[in-house]
């Protein structure tokens, strides 16, 4: 389970973890130097666990880094060798370096004390933070600091209790994910999409505009660049909430739930479709439905996605542009809502999958 929760840090609190975030970030910069030197020079690579054991020699070199608890440092040179890992498998891009605005948090692995109201960040200190939602102190594994805009959140993962999958399915449904509707199901509903950035987007280019006037370096320029910050992090909220509303209502009510395996990556290559997709956010729903499903014993099917478009209840291949938004078949008379049969198609390949 994981948590989100707003911390009040004091003034002091809060500069630490400023400092915190920069030394992360210059040490983030510097081991990323070293492993592209090493390789133009010397034809050699350099991996996480080189660079882990430099650690203590770094510490003698640069003392500031003995601010920064050890646990910290070590996630730090660990984020860099998993982007680079997801770069050689291909599924992310060459890894860059870190601008302040870019590197926004720190990670405790093995978190300390949380008690009621406070949480204990080592080398920072008891921050006072509002507990939304009662959890057990006892089973965190981890904690997650981020700074948002003019905000700080803890993002705390809480090991909880494995359930069973539920052995009877009584309710399922098939959803089939889009850009006109957000979602179409098998049982024949829709859920509207609700387009929160392209909702914003004249606010957004109005306060990016501002912002590109500012001198750069400049107490103008700083708070029109809070300011662009502040417009995106409502935003990712406003969709954070729409989805988590969704998800949950789709685990609450149905026992099994099929969707699509969607090639998010290969889909947003599109650049007429890129920030519809991206706005929509159709991974994290699926995400989200993946773990409520199995905190609740529900049971989630992800079904190839090939054809699902193009083919009819009856096993009849109907061919249809995106511009044909009413499925026709010819031998059986089905006509609906291409959306709602494709989604009925993803229920019927799930139910066959799991049989």
């Amino acid at each position: 389970m994981h948590l989100s929760i707003r911390l009040y840090p004091t003034p002091k609190q809060e500069e630490k973890m400023n400092r915190t975030l920069d030394l992360c970030r210059m040490l983030y910069n510097t081991a990323k130097q070293q492993r592209e030197l090493a390789y133009k020079q010397f034809g050699t690579s350099i991996f996480y666990s080189m660079q882990q054991k430099e650690l203590p020699v770094l510490k003698r070199e640069f003392p500031e880094y003995k601010e920064v608890h050890s646990q910290v440092l070590q996630d730090c040179l660990q984020r860099l060798d998993d982007a680079y890992q997801r770069f050689f498998r291909k599924e992310a891009g060459y890894p860059r370096y870190k601008s302040k605005d870019r590197y926004a948090s720190f990670t405790y692995p093995q978190p300390g004390a949380v008690k009621k109201g406070y949480v204990y960040l080592p080398k920072i200190g008891f921050v006072r933070m509002k507990i939304h939602r009662e959890f057990d102190g006892c089973h965190v594994t981890q904690l997650n600091v981020k700074r948002y805009a003019d905000q700080w959140v803890v993002n705390i993962t809480v090991k909880g209790e494995e359930i069973e999958m539920t052995s009877s399915i009584e309710r399922m449904v098939g959803i089939d994910v889009g850009l006109n509707t957000f979602a179409a199901l098998s049982d024949e509903t829709t859920i509207e999409n609700p387009r929160y950035l392209r909702k914003a987007e004249k606010r957004l280019k109005r306060y990016q505009r501002r912002l590109s006037r500012k001198q750069k370096g400049s107490r103008n320029r700083e708070r029109a660049k809070r300011k662009v910050a502040k417009a995106y992090r409502k935003v990712t909220r406003q969709r954070k909430d729409f989805l988590h509303k969704q998800s949950f209502r789709m685990v609450r009510d149905y026992d099994l739930i099929a969707v699509e395996q969607l090639k998010i990556r290969n889909m947003i290559q599109s650049r007429r479709l890129a920030k519809s997709i991206a706005d929509a956010g159709w991974r994290k729903f699926i995400t989200y439905l993946s773990y409520k499903a199995g905190r609740q014993g529900k049971r989630l099917v992800e079904v190839p996605a090939n054809g699902t478009s193009q083919t009819c209840l009856c096993g009849t291949e109907v061919i249809k542009t995106l511009a044909i938004r009413i499925h026709t078949c010819s031998v059986c008379g089905l006509m609906q809502n291409r959306d709602i049969v494709s989604a009925k198609i993803i229920l019927q390949r799930a139910l066959g999958m799991i049989a």
